[in-house]
């Protein structure tokens, strides 16, 4: 056994340990991890296998405790989310050569079929800014789950310093329109970033007979949403297309 077994085998354990308390029922189930964890969640109840859930939460685990070795405050400054291999890293660290020893870092692990750069360089957050992103994450989760026309077990959503990253697949392009229109038009939220695959898949369903989405659902996104990067199917083999939306923050 190695010198560095023993990590990896309480990382593999932390993972199993995280998806051994899913409920075993279907249905959205949220989850925020890694550093400013409230302005993070993940759903976990997804279109995709057991262990394919549990290998994206191994890789987390694993890039985490890569950057605790290098040093602890990198591993509570970033946040990696991870979708079907391909990892997200947001957050803000101090300096360039921290930015680059993360990425460098994320790319060594194993299984890791993509990194997705989205570390600023600067100082640290107020606890107001991340309290801010806390609401605008849980604000689209809900928006998500509550409109028919919208897969939101498909989407991961990340907020940090008021920049919405949505990672995932869409069934179509018009449905990560929908996905974006709801991101663009929350207060505080400055941009919209998607990592989006495109899929074919199942038509989106009409509201069921007994009348309109819940109350508690915000308002449909804009009759004519900003277009986002993506197109119909994107290849297997090709890197996930990259969108970006500024926005003028609503007060």
């Amino acid at each position: 056994m190695t010198a560095h077994a023993p990590s990896r085998y309480h990382a593999l354990l932390l993972a199993g340990t995280m998806l051994a308390a899913l409920p075993s029922l279907g249905g959205c189930i949220l989850f925020a991890a890694g550093a400013g964890a409230g302005a993070g969640y993940a759903t976990f109840a997804q279109e995709r296998s057991t262990s394919d859930q549990l290998k994206d939460t191994t890789i987390g685990a694993l890039v985490s405790q890569s950057w605790n070795q290098f040093n602890p405050a990198l591993a509570d400054d970033l946040t990696a989310t991870v979708y079907e291999g391909r990892v997200l890293v947001t957050g803000r660290v101090p300096n360039d050569q921290w930015r680059a020893e993360a990425i460098q870092r994320t790319w060594k692990v194993e299984n890791v079929k993509e990194v997705q750069n989205e570390i600023e360089v600067g100082p640290d957050t107020h606890f107001a800014d991340t309290l801010h992103d806390k609401t605008i994450s849980t604000r689209l989760t809900s928006d998500l789950v509550f409109d028919s026309q919208v897969k939101s077990i498909n989407y991961t959503i990340r907020t940090a310093n008021g920049i919405v990253y949505i990672v995932g697949s869409a069934r179509s392009q018009a449905e990560l329109e929908r996905v974006t229109g709801y991101a663009r038009n929350i207060p505080n939220v400055r941009k919209v970033v998607t990592y989006v695959r495109i899929r074919s898949g199942e038509p989106s369903q009409p509201v069921a007979s007994g009348g309109p989405p819940p109350a508690s659902a915000a308002a449909a996104p804009p009759a004519q949403p900003v277009p986002v990067a993506g197109s119909e199917d994107t290849p297997a083999g090709a890197p996930t297309p990259r969108g970006s939306i500024e926005v003028t923050p609503l007060k």
